[in-house]
């Protein structure tokens, strides 16, 4: 099965392009608002693709080495999930020029950059579903979606179409996937952008088009243009039906994400609980798909991390050592490494601040460092995961990556006191006298025997090699 092989090594960076950075005032919209004003379900503040390239220094200086983007098509909307054509760059956001110098400035630094595909529904300004509206009951286009009645009615003011829809928006009407015209425009429209240069797609909602004959011809297609494209589903639930050779490489770890959480923010898990639910989740996977999945604490969905973490960095720090450290491809929503807060949408999608004094400059350099030895050692990336130890009365939990003979002790305190703790570590091949060093902070341990003893501070995380 072809799952790229630069997976294993990606750091993803989530950008929502409408708030990361204006390069181009030029192709802001008339009623544009103020950059960083509280961000609207309507409102425009005019981000663009200049102003990711003009930023890609500060991802080089971060060490992304892949860029997610939420949808770039044309549309009414600052989301842009209700796509009026899939073959045009928004022009709030640039022209395919700009497009194309993107991706040439993010390959040439060695930058992946993926696409939103949005293959559910479109807009209601989307040329097929205009041509309903015009021409009703003998448009060409009528079995292009599911329509229930004549005459189609798209903009009355209740969410109660005669046409099936995305979770009952008039604006969002969901395509007939199983027209073979429909199937080919969607597959069309995913391999065009492919061919234009992008490293991938992250498939939206692709649960809601539950027909597998569709996703494999979708995959097939796709990487016969590019075999080592990244194909991720939007999967919010433990689901191995959607990895393989006729869906996906990974999908969006929602649930390690809300494992996170609920150890971390609602303590609704235990430590046991944690673990074993982050285990089932490395086990119900294939490998390579295991090692293919996007984590990620964050995304335009969600609420902020920070904010989810009652405005606790050194929860946060912990978090994103934990992320840093498991089997997958670690993502940042962007503005999370600096410590950007919010709610749920839109309060999540606020304007990137650019004045580096409004940053948490310590927890930003602390992602930076996470980042840094992931990409040095290849155990984090591409190791085996080896449960160590799991203390309920000390909120203390142990793993390690192991590849070759290198390996990495990753061991964590939730509690909020210190705790000493005397690990098991027969398993690593670790000699007796040796003196290891956590890379996170610098403190030294010596190995005795087949066990380390060590003392970690609350709430924190040790790297240990």
């Amino acid at each position: 099965m072809n799952v790229p092989y630069w997976i294993q090594d990606a750091i993803f960076y989530q950008i929502f392009p409408d708030r990361f950075a204006n390069g181009d005032p030029s192709n802001d919209p008339p009623n544009c608002q103020t950059w960083g004003e509280p961000p609207t379900l309507w409102g425009f503040q005019g981000g663009d693709l200049r102003g990711i390239i003009q930023k890609v220094d500060y991802l080089l200086d971060l060490g992304i080495n892949a860029i997610y983007l939420n949808p770039i098509f044309l549309s009414p909307s600052n989301h842009r999930y209700n796509i009026v054509d899939y073959y045009t760059i928004d022009p709030r956001l640039g022209t395919l020029q700009d497009f194309h110098a993107l991706l040439n400035v993010a390959h040439n630094n060695g930058m992946r950059v993926i696409l939103d595909g949005v293959f559910n529904h479109c807009s209601r300004g989307f040329f097929p579903f205009v041509d309903i509206l015009e021409n009703q009951e003998h448009s060409a286009y009528r079995d292009w979606f599911h329509i229930h009645s004549f005459p189609v009615e798209a903009y009355s003011k209740e969410n109660h179409a005669n046409y099936a829809t995305w979770w009952n928006f008039n604006s969002l009407p969901k395509f007939n996937s199983s027209n073979p015209m429909v199937r080919k425009f969607l597959i069309d429209v995913a391999k065009h952008w492919i061919e234009q240069g992008a490293d991938g797609w992250r498939l939206d909602v692709p649960n809601e088009i539950d027909d597998d004959t569709f996703w494999e011809s979708f995959r097939e297609e796709v990487k016969r243009v590019n075999p080592d494209c990244y194909l991720v589903g939007e999967i919010w639930t433990i689901d191995p039906r959607w990895v393989g050779t006729r869906h996906f490489d990974g999908l969006m770890n929602y649930p390690l994400r809300a494992a996170i959480l609920e150890l971390l923010a609602t303590k609704s898990l235990s430590i046991t609980s944690f673990v074993e639910r982050v285990e089932q989740i490395l086990n119900i996977y294939p490998r390579e798909n295991v090692f293919a999945m996007y984590n990620t604490l964050g995304t335009h969905d969600t609420e902020r991390i920070l904010t989810l973490l009652g405005n606790d960095v050194s929860l946060v720090k912990l978090a994103f050592a934990l992320l840093f450290a498991l089997p997958g491809a670690p993502a940042i929503y962007y503005g999370d490494e600096i410590g950007l807060d919010g709610g749920k949408d839109p309060e999540c999608r606020k304007a990137f601040p650019w004045e580096p004094r409004s940053w948490n400059a310590n927890l930003r350099a602390w992602v930076q460092k996470l980042i840094t030895l992931r990409k040095k050692f290849a155990a984090l990336r591409r190791g085996d995961y080896r449960r160590i130890l799991t203390d309920e009365t000390r909120q203390c939990f142990a793993f390690a990556r192991k590849i070759g003979d290198q390996s990495v002790l990753i061991t964590l305190n939730t509690g909020a006191t210190y705790r000493h703790l005397r690990l098991p570590i027969g398993d690593l091949s670790w000699q007796d006298g040796e003196i290891k060093r956590d890379l996170l902070g610098g403190d030294e341990f010596i190995v005795s025997g087949d066990f380390l003893s060590l003392k970690i501070d609350a709430k924190s995380a040790l790297w240990i090699a």
